[in-house]
C-alpha cells in the first residue's frame, strides 16, 4: 500500500526526486502498510548532515499495547553525497523538500521525496488548464476510434 501526497504535485514544481528509506518502529510498519497515515502536512529538513521527516502523522496500530506517538520527526537514509547535493540545491533560493510518497520496496520502507519550488496561483491555474485540455483531447480520440 502506498501513501501519495497528491496536493504536493499540484502545488509544487517537482524538480528532482530521491528515494530514502525510513527508520521506523515495528507498530509503524505495520500501521503504513494498513494504509493508516498522512503526509499531507509533512516536510523534510536536513539538520547537521542528517534528513528528517517532519510533521508526518502514522495512525497508532490497533493491536499494539505500547504507548505510540504519531507525530514525531523520523529519520531518513540517504547517502552523504545525496545529502550534500541536496544541501548544495536548498540553498538556491525558492527550493524545499517535500515526501511525495511512502512505499514498499522489496519488504523495506521507503520514501520519495522531491526538490521542489512553489507554485504561484497563476500557475496553478494554468496547470488545471493544461490537465483540461490534456483530457479533453484524450476524450476525443476515444470517439474518434
Amino acid at each position: 500500500m502506498a501513501i501519495d501526497n497528491r496536493k504536493a504535485r499540484f502545488d509544487y514544481e517537482i524538480i528532482e526526486t530521491f528515494t530514502a528509506g525510513i527508520i521506523l518502529e515495528g507498530w509503524e510498519v505495520k500501521s503504513l502498510r494498513s494504509g493508516s497515515a498522512s503526509i499531507r502536512p509533512a516536510w523534510v529538513s536536513v539538520r547537521e548532515g542528517e534528513v528528517w521527516l517532519e510533521n508526518s502523522s502514522i495512525a497508532p496500530w490497533k493491536y499494539c499495547q505500547l504507548e505510540q506517538v504519531r507525530i514525531k520527526p523520523r529519520k531518513l537514509l540517504l547517502n552523504r553525497s545525496e545529502i550534500k547535493r541536496l544541501q548544495s540545491k536548498m540553498r538556491e533560493k525558492g527550493l524545499t523538500l517535500i515526501p511525495l510518497k511512502i512505499f514498499s520496496e522489496r519488504g523495506w520502507m521507503k520514501c520519495e521525496i522531491g526538490l521542489a519550488r512553489g507554485r504561484k496561483k497563476h500557475d496553478k491555474r494554468r496547470v488545471l488548464k493544461e490537465r483540461d485540455q490534456k483530457r479533453d483531447m484524450q476524450k476525443n480520440l476515444k470517439y474518434l476510434r
